[in-house]
């Protein structure tokens, strides 16, 4: 799909009876994607810009696995961010078709933000990323040193710097997601590099992310929390059916939450069932948030055998 179809295919008939007009007036509007090493900032800095949230975060790598758009709405314009797993070296086959998203999301994008946190050195990582920007020329490139509340004002000066060296880009933003600071700076730069054309969702629109699938990522983001070494990659989450109860201000949630081997199974359980309940607990309250309703959170812990090394469960669980 060309770039052109595909703002052609996003754009439903019905959007703003005004668009004409609003064209004429020159909104801009199009895609944006950041890209980074894990753990870079990339989703918090999607859902602050958003302004709710659409993907979830965690302290852990990997923790974003497919391409989620949120949509930032302005009477001059509408932007559409794609985020992106981590480009990172694969280890397993899990891995390599995380990568192949990234790759695929840049084709089509106008704007190609890097994200490199302030109180990390510039790495190999983040330089083979910044490389691999080469393959996609027609994209404008901003980068974003991310974090900028975690350093002081002397370590984000020195980034800004490296960051600079790295190459030609059309902006350089330091900016702190958790903060709020600058995030109106890069909104007002992006809008600048989009093309000129009409809305491409409605307006009341944030995200085209499926509600099972925004719950079954709340669920995973949850189990993230506390669990350590190989654990939270092992860690995937499925959802078999969301029920309203007739006549009551209830949601029942039925989810799997699937590990890879029996001994990630009792880990995540816990003591007597003690870390599954605090799981169900946490994600509980943010899957209330988003259905608007109360929920009882029905959670099963299954295994499926080493599931990220194996072509037929990557592709029962959508990759």
């Amino acid at each position: 799909m060309t770039h052109d179809d595909q703002h052609q295919d996003q754009q439903p008939e019905q959007v703003d009876t005004g668009r004409e007009a609003q064209r004429r007036a020159g909104h801009r509007s199009g895609f944006v994607t950041f890209v980074g090493r894990p753990n870079a900032g990339k989703s918090t800095l999607m859902n602050a810009l958003v302004g709710e949230k659409i993907a979830i975060t965690s302290s852990k790598p990997q923790t974003t696995r497919h391409a989620i758009r949120g949509v930032v709405h302005r009477d001059d314009a509408q932007l559409v961010i794609v985020d992106t797993p981590g480009m990172h070296k694969p280890r397993t086959l899990l891995g390599q078709r995380l990568n192949s998203v990234v790759k695929a999301t840049l084709g089509d994008v106008d704007v190609i933000c890097l994200c490199i946190p302030a109180d990390e050195a510039i790495g190999t990582g983040d330089r083979y990323i910044d490389q691999q920007l080469e393959g996609f020329p027609r994209a404008k490139k901003i980068a974003i040193v991310t974090k900028t509340d975690l350093g002081s004002k002397q370590a984000v000066a020195a980034q800004l710097l490296a960051v600079s060296e790295l190459r030609e880009w059309d902006a350089i933003v330091p900016l702190s997601s958790v903060k709020g600071t600058q995030l109106d700076v890069l909104v007002d730069q992006l809008i600048a590099l989009l093309p000129v054309g009409p809305p491409l969702y409605e307006a009341e629109t944030t995200t085209e992310e499926p509600v099972m699938v925004r719950i079954a990522e709340l669920v995973r983001e949850a189990a993230l929390e506390g669990v350590r070494d190989e654990l939270p990659h092992s860690i995937m989450v499925t959802i078999d059916d969301i029920v309203p109860r007739e006549g009551r201000d209830l949601t029942d949630v039925y989810a799997n939450l699937w590990v890879e081997r029996d001994s990630q199974k009792g880990i995540i359980i816990g003591k007597g069932g003690s870390r599954l309940r605090q799981v169900g607990a946490d994600a509980r309250a943010e899957i209330e948030r988003v259905l608007g309703t109360q929920v009882h959170l029905d959670l099963r812990v299954k295994v499926a055998k080493e599931w990220q090394g194996d072509p037929k469960q990557l592709g029962r669980f959508g990759f």
